[in-house]
């Protein structure tokens, strides 16, 4: 099974082309040690031919001309991928699905939730249901992705329930700074991804608020998990002044902490850990920073575009 990493920053990429912290000055003065990066989503295939993209980034157009196995083979329209998988519905998950809409035959799987998410947005409409079938996504059942037109992909998928929240645009800002935004079962999914022939799995949890026991559970043992890596401290966009929010509040288990991802995970025996889904305020994007040796020091890797992994 291959897995292409199309992009490995949370929302507003790397740099955020607003943003004027300290990391993101680096990357834009070419510093070799800050790399840009493009917006959260891979793309996995268990045969090198027929792939599953894994969240659509509004970057997803470039990240499909950078990776030339995402490129057309044959004919006058012709696209590799076969489905979409989506975790979520926030904006850096869904907004490339508007760059798909070019009548290319895709199956698009998400939970009962995020599909009502979508189908009650008109703008996701150009996605003709004449070549998009849009079907829902169960909890805790291994399911076959399979494209449009019913073809095998070779990879089935168990979604599962995280802590997490609601999407920011689907917040009710009348409720106030002190609401509960947490999630509702099929809010923010993680995703066990399998190859069948193989038999070869890792999972794929971009968006995660805490690791709870029986999340702790599913993931003991595993041979590869790609983990939530939004901010190093909770509280980092407050201190830098980028935000009042904190990782909590938007919905993110830090990295760092007696709480956070590292210690959280510690004694589970995940065979390879990888962070993605980077905030650009992460000083661990910073190849030479204290904080990127930390994570290094606790057995972690930072998940780079255009990275290849195969299992």
């Amino acid at each position: 099974m291959k897995i292409l990493v199309l992009g490995s920053a949370a929302g507003g990429g790397f740099p955020q082309w607003n943003c004027n912290c300290p990391v993101c000055r680096a990357a834009r003065a070419n510093d070799g040690a800050a790399r840009a990066r493009t917006q959260s989503s891979i793309a996995v295939s268990a045969d090198g031919e027929r792939w599953v993209l894994f969240n659509a980034s509004p970057d997803l157009r470039q990240q499909i001309n950078e990776n030339p196995a995402l490129h057309p083979r044959a004919g006058a329209r012709h696209s590799p991928l076969a489905a979409v998988v989506l975790t979520n519905a926030d904006v850096d998950h869904v907004a490339g699905l508007l760059t798909l809409r070019e009548s290319q035959p895709l199956a698009l799987y998400a939970s009962e939730r995020i599909l009502g998410v979508l189908g009650a947005n008109p703008i996701f409409g150009v996605l003709n249901p004449d070549f998009v079938s849009r079907r829902p996504l169960p909890l805790d059942t291994a399911l076959e992705i399979r494209g449009r037109d019913g073809g095998d992909t070779g990879l089935s998928v168990e979604a599962f329930p995280v802590p997490g929240k609601v999407a920011l645009y689907l917040e009710d800002a009348s409720a106030g700074a002190e609401a509960n935004f947490g999630t509702a079962e099929g809010d923010t999914i993680g995703l066990c991804v399998r190859a069948r022939d193989s038999g070869a799995a890792f999972f794929y949890i971009p968006g995660c608020a805490g690791l709870t026991p029986a999340l702790a559970a599913r993931l003991t043992g595993a041979r590869l998990v790609l983990f939530d890596g939004t901010l190093y401290e909770d509280a980092e966009m407050v201190t830098g002044g980028l935000s009042p929010k904190t990782g909590q509040r938007m919905g993110h288990l830090s990295m760092s902490g007696p709480q956070g991802a590292i210690a959280a995970f510690a004694g589970l025996n995940v065979e390879r850990r990888v962070f993605i889904h980077i905030n650009n305020s992460n000083p661990v994007l910073l190849e030479r920073s204290r904080e990127r040796a930390a994570i290094e020091r606790g057995g972690w890797e930072i998940a780079m575009d255009g990275q290849e992994i195969e299992i």
